[in-house]
């Protein structure tokens, strides 16, 4: 094997070996931060309770918010406590020379504090479903247990709003109840995101729709949440210097403004349709954007035209509808290539739960995008880079793929971002060979991508 291929393995071992004695006070001597936390929870409680009442205008929202964030603070103090001190226990038993049972326990602390942060998601709703959402994305970077329990829980499975919430928010927002304003209306969720979730109903014309309803207090409260999510990660920061996720809090304080309001994504979905819909378009009218109805809609209400189809997934449902999984594929990637390369659009939360597949009135086979809250558009110079990127990275060129990864920021880090792009380990993306970015995706290889990640995340 290469010896690059097994830097990662080699570095964990002899961190595992040589530095077991040091790992174990930086990672198991707890105590110290953990009196830290209990100060900042002192200031974040008084911090808290100064934003409630700066962000409502209500006595009701006010007293909403005074039981929200001490209740969601005390359950992510108890959480964090719960897991550094179920990795402080379970890791020191082992002994020093047994990495075997070292890596046995350390897994089985994975799995156990993926589960309670699982739970602490579920409790608290709302950004921290987001959040979760996005470490089950993480998967070159987090160990596979938490990955692969919030990939498994959080895609479309989350907590569900009762339905006077929902018809309260429909009422306050669209000055009537959903039994006018629609001929019928589902009070039964056919899907829940962690920000909204969506019901079928039927027009005074007869028309199918889908509406999708903001989660009841969800922007009186986000401000809070985002304060409750820095203090926790500056509070792991300290515990555990190598784990700096400041900049997940900065995405998610510029980022959630954005998807609390839906008459953004109103803007994102016309402009989305324009484009792939313009003449210059290779994917027009095989990719559709449902049609919004703004007189139904407001910056918590979102009603669209509802699409019957399966998900891009759903192999039996492909089969059924006689849709060649290897077709949509290539239709998938055509399309996401032509937003980002051509209109400079990139849709931010593009996984399957978002993409449906059906057969269009003329019978022929139809890609559906969802999901429109979040876009980021880029300029000509970062697209220009990012596709000479691409061609670099296609023809194994070492110095190019350095040379504009480093134009994008990612700095001395370009190895780790060309294996992040591609999921290959760098030795085999230098490899001149035809199918050299082909995925295999392996226990082995993600695990030797955390390693990079480890590596480059101290640097």
């Amino acid at each position: 094997m290469h010896s690059l291929r097994r830097l990662p393995v080699l570095l964990a071992r002899h961190r595992l070996v040589s530095g077991f004695q040091s790992q174990q006070q930086s990672t198991l001597a707890v105590a110290a931060p953990l009196q830290k936390v209990a100060v900042g929870v002192k200031y974040l409680f008084g911090a808290g309770v100064a934003l409630w009442a700066s962000q409502s205008e209500t006595v009701m929202e006010n007293a909403r918010l005074a039981y929200l964030i001490p209740t969601r603070l005390a359950r992510d103090i108890a959480t964090a406590a719960s897991i550094v001190a179920d990795y402080k226990v379970s890791l020191r038993s082992v002994p020093g020379d047994n990495l075997d049972a070292y890596e046995e326990q350390l897994h089985a602390c994975h799995q156990r504090s993926a589960d309670k942060l699982l739970n602490l998601c579920f409790d608290n709703g709302g950004i921290y479903v987001k959040l979760g959402q996005h470490i089950g994305q993480l998967d070159h970077l987090l160990p596979e247990e938490y990955v692969k329990t919030m990939k498994a829980h959080l895609l479309d499975k989350c907590p569900v709003s009762p339905w006077f919430e929902i018809r309260r928010t429909i009422t306050e927002d669209l000055g009537a109840p959903p039994e006018q304003l629609f001929k019928q209306f589902e009070p039964t969720p056919i899907a829940s995101a962690s920000l909204a979730q969506v019901h079928v109903a039927y027009g005074h014309d007869g028309r199918k729709l889908a509406v999708k309803v903001q989660h009841y207090g969800l922007r009186e409260s986000c401000a809070a949440d985002v304060a409750t999510i820095e203090f926790l990660v500056r509070a792991v920061k300290v515990m555990f210097p190598d784990f700096d996720y400041m900049w997940l809090v900065d995405e998610i304080k510029h980022n959630l403004p954005l998807e609390l309001d839906f008459m953004h994504e109103i803007s994102n979905a016309v402009r989305c349709r324009q484009n792939l819909n313009s003449p210059k378009s290779t994917v027009a009218k095989r990719v559709h954007i449902p049609e919004v109805y703004p007189n139904l809609t407001s910056h918590r209400v979102l009603t669209m035209e509802f699409i019957d189809g399966v998900q891009v997934t759903d192999k039996q449902g492909l089969q059924r509808l006689g849709v060649s999984p290897r077709n949509l594929a290539q239709l998938v990637s055509e399309t996401f290539n032509e937003m980002i390369f051509i209109h400079g659009d990139v849709h931010c939360d593009p996984h399957a739960a978002n993409m449906l597949v059906r057969r269009d009135p003329g019978g022929s086979s139809q890609l559906v995008l969802l999901d429109h809250g979040l876009y980021r558009q880029i300029d000509d110079d970062f697209r220009r880079e990012y596709a000479a990127l691409w061609q670099a990275l296609i023809l194994a060129d070492k110095q190019g793929i350095k040379q504009h990864a480093e134009s994008m920021n990612a700095g001395d880090a370009y190895p780790l971002f060309a294996a992040m792009l591609t999921m290959r380990p760098w030795d085999q993306i230098v490899e001149p060979q035809l199918e050299h970015l082909s995925v295999a995706g392996t226990k082995e290889e993600k695990k030797m991508l955390r390693g990079y990640a480890q590596i480059y995340a101290r640097q």
